[in-house]
This record gives C-alpha cells, structure tokens and sequence, in this order.
C-alpha cells in the first residue's frame, strides 16, 4: 500500500492505495482559531477601556451620567437579546411552522431562571446601596461589587460564546459578520460598565491602579464563559436554538433586575431611557448591518 499525501491549497489531503481519501482542513482550525481571538478578547478590552478612565478622570462619575450610561447598556443588551439571539433561534427551528418558537420560549424561561438562582445563591452587593443580596458571607465591600458585576457579565459572554459556536458550525442563518457584531456591542457596553465599576473604586479610597485591576477582573468572567461554550458547541449544536434563547434570558433578567431599577430610581431617569433608546438602535444597526 503506497500513501500519496498532497497540499491543496489551505488543505492536506491524504490517499491510500485503496483510493480512500481523508481531508483535513488547515482553514477551519486557523478560522476557529480567529473567531476564538475575536470572541474572547473584544468584549474583555471594552470592560478594560472603561476601566481605564480612572486615570484620566478626577472626579466620579456624576448621577446623571452614570444614568445614561446604565440605560445605555440595557438598550444594547436587550437588542442584542431580540436580534442576535431570539429571532435566530426561531429563524433555526422555522421549518417547525407554529413550533418554532417553542425553543426559543423555553430557552428564554431557563435562562431567566438560571440567573435568578445565581443572584440568590451569590453574596453581592449593588452600587449606590449597603444591603447585601445572596446568601450570607463575610466578604469585604469591594469582592461582594465584583460579584455583582460578576453575575451581569456572566450571560454576555455566554451569549457571546453561543453566537460565535452557531458561526463556526456553519449554522446557515448566524454568520461570523453577525457574531463579530455581537462581541462588538457587547465590547460597546462594557465601557461604561467598566467606568461605572472602576470611578467608585477609586471614590472609595482605592488606588488608580487597584481601581482599574477590579473593573478590569469584573469583566473577566466574559471570556471565561465564552470559552466554555464554544469548547462544548459540538454537544450543544442539537440544542443551539435553546441555548441561544437561554443567553437572551440571562442578559434580560439582568436588565430588570439591576439595570433598570439603578438606571430610573431618583432624579434625571429621563437621560437612561434616552441613553436606551441610543444603545437599542446601536446594537440593531450592528447586527443587521453586520449580519
């Protein structure tokens, strides 16, 4: 038996003497390799960027800034949540007439539900408040806000994960331009979360420094959650249309349990619903632009 091996183009290609051919892809491991990159790393510097503004900026941020940044964030948020993850879902499932949105609700509820036990499990702590939620821990102020921003970014980076997983195994109705708009607003979004975590650190008494590592950790669980599910996408594929209606739900049980609530209390709620309505068609034109 003689074995002929031959490079075509971007891949190798192996023939036995038995005229049996095995080809393997060079591309799709070097693709998987970049959607990784991009998936992983955007999001995590839009939290870093926002971070960063503690050095260049001597004062907190004023309320009504940080009410317009809060609304901002919801409207990209739920966009992201209709767009990118629910009408894909059903888009996937359409042949199903009736049914298709099916998954999509399913999806939708155990999302919901799955944050609602992690924000009653989690000791954490809301800005502006001195009340701690979860269960009972002697943690310092400082870890129990990394928390909470620990459990915001939780549902971005899955569903940051679950959109790139849809691209890379070639689910026809979610390209790559489609899952880059998503790490993009969602990248667009941490900017001012990273702001709103990092300007009150340093009002606190911390460091410039200090300030800027916990905002910047507070978006780490993004990649971490993203890399989980795009290391699984092949056990998931049979269940992608759940999957992806189950990141909308996480990312809108965010938005009416601590979002909106920080964003309209008190004076000036006028300037978040401006700021959602700004972050809402952002993420829209993204992803259908994009997309």
């Amino acid at each position: 038996m003689f074995i002929q091996v031959a490079f075509c183009g971007c891949c190798v290609c192996v023939k036995s003497g038995t005229n049996q051919k095995k080809v393997v892809s060079l591309c799709h491991k070097s693709w998987s390799m970049e959607t990784l990159i991009i998936g992983l790393l955007i999001p995590l510097l839009g939290t870093m960027l926002g971070s960063a503004f503690v050095f260049m900026m001597k004062d907190g941020l004023s309320p009504r800034v940080q009410k317009a940044l809060l609304g901002f964030a919801s409207g990209v948020m739920v966009a992201a949540s209709v767009w990118s993850l629910l009408i894909p879902s059903m888009d996937m499932v359409a042949d199903s007439g009736k049914w298709a949105v099916f998954p999509a609700a399913v999806g939708f509820l155990m999302g919901m539900g799955f944050l609602l036990m992690i924000d009653c499990l989690t000791p954490h702590l809301h800005l502006g408040t001195d009340r701690p939620e979860g269960l009972p821990a002697h943690l310092s102020r400082t870890a129990m806000l990394a928390l909470a921003v620990t459990i915001h970014n939780l549902p971005e980076g899955m569903a940051v994960g679950v959109v790139f997983a849809g691209a890379e195994n070639g689910i026809s109705n979610i390209s790559l331009a489609s899952a880059v708009a998503v790490s993009l607003g969602i990248a667009i979004q941490n900017i001012p979360e990273g702001a709103i975590i990092s300007m009150p650190m340093r009002a606190a008494g911390n460091s410039r420094w200090r300030s800027f590592v916990i905002g910047s950790l507070s978006g780490v669980v993004e990649p971490i959650g993203a890399l989980c599910v795009m290391l699984l996408a092949s056990f998931l594929m049979p269940v992608l249309p759940y999957m992806l209606a189950f990141a909308a739900g996480a990312m809108i049980y965010v938005v009416i349990e601590e979002l909106i609530p920080e964003a309209s209390g008190g004076p000036h709620s006028n300037l978040s619903t401006i700021g959602f309505a700004v972050g809402f068609v952002l993420m829209m034109v993204l992803d259908v632009v994009m997309g």
